[in-house]
């Protein structure tokens, strides 16, 4: 099961055709429009595609970006019957303007982001509590995807928390806003930046305080492993109890667009956790996991097979 907040991710495509007479700016002729998985339907999308029985748990707007981001999931064998329409608010929009041309480089323009910044209402969060609450205790593991955009309220934050306490359910919480309020996940994962930013350091470049930091966030959250990831340096794992694990990237060549990696290696770590690995095998194929979809532009997945090519790829290379 994937809670949290569901957005599309809109691509408007336009080929730069010349200079406005009404502005300095570039004039575009449309190329075509793509909408895919964002945010935390981009990690239950993740899921799907690496084979999992995928559970959707969020709040859509009843509107054109909602129904084809429910669409395109239950195409993946999602089950959608967790995203909770709200005609009040729309769906969590970001779209991209993206210009190219023969000669150019592809390259994002513009942004528009598109949310309701207000609480959820009380008759909403009532039935995204209603079923989580009929579905949680079934699930292998479950991600918290928090991108700050007000699905996890206090009371569905709790709820599953306890739920997965309660029943032994490896649960990852991946926030990028307010970590320290989900205390009590079996697993965190985190950059750099976002612990930095949590526990009050200006930065992580010194490995001293890169292990100083993450047995703190360790201590601080209760939780079981601490996945903090670090860009080009790779992956370290914190465990209970002391063990500390530095993970190199392992299959990265070139960097296209890093759009969604979190969201792939969270939810490969999800699916290895419940499939019976150790934290330190769910770390490594997390870490294969998002050298993949880092060499992909934009928002992105991969698939088993191109996980297994790249295991193996690795193995064979270092004999």
């Amino acid at each position: 099961m994937v809670i949290g907040d569901m957005v599309a991710d809109v691509y408007l495509e336009g080929i730069i055709s010349r200079i406005s007479r009404e502005a300095p700016v570039l004039v575009l002729e449309h190329g075509g429009e793509n909408v895919v998985p964002g945010g935390a339907a981009n990690a239950v999308h993740n899921a799907a595609t690496l084979g999992g029985d995928a559970f959707a748990v969020g709040v859509v707007g009843e509107d054109a970006a909602g129904r084809e981001l429910a669409a395109i999931l239950a195409g993946k064998k999602v089950h959608t019957a967790g995203l909770i329409i709200d005609p009040a608010r729309p769906t969590i929009t970001k779209t991209r303007v993206m210009a190219g041309g023969l000669a150019t480089v592809r390259q994002q323009i513009v942004r528009i982001d598109r949310e309701a910044k207000d609480s959820l209402s009380p008759a909403v969060e009532a039935r995204l509590l209603e079923y989580i609450g009929a579905h949680i205790e079934t699930m292998a593991a479950v991600v918290i995807s928090d991108y700050g955009s007000i699905t996890l309220s206090p009371a569905v934050r709790d709820m599953v928390i306890a739920a997965c306490r309660r029943r032994d359910i490896p649960c990852i919480v991946d926030s990028r806003y307010n970590i320290l309020a989900f205390a009590g996940a079996t697993v965190v994962k985190q950059n750099e930046a976002e612990v930095a930013a949590a526990l009050g350091y200006k930065n992580l470049d010194a490995e001293s305080a890169l292990v100083e930091a993450g047995e703190r966030m360790l201590a601080a959250m209760q939780a079981e492993a601490l996945l903090l990831t670090r860009g080009p340096d790779g992956m370290s794992l914190f465990e209970a109890g002391g063990r500390v694990t530095h993970i190199p990237v392992s299959n990265v060549s070139e960097v296209f667009d890093v759009t969604g990696a979190g969201d792939t290696a969270v939810v490969t770590a999800a699916l290895a956790l419940a499939a019976g690995a150790s934290y330190v095998e769910a770390a490594r194929l997390a870490n294969f996991a998002a050298g993949i979809v880092v060499k992909k532009p934009g928002t992105a997945t991969t698939t088993t097979a191109e996980l297994r090519e790249a295991v193996g790829v690795y193995n064979e290379n270092n004999r």
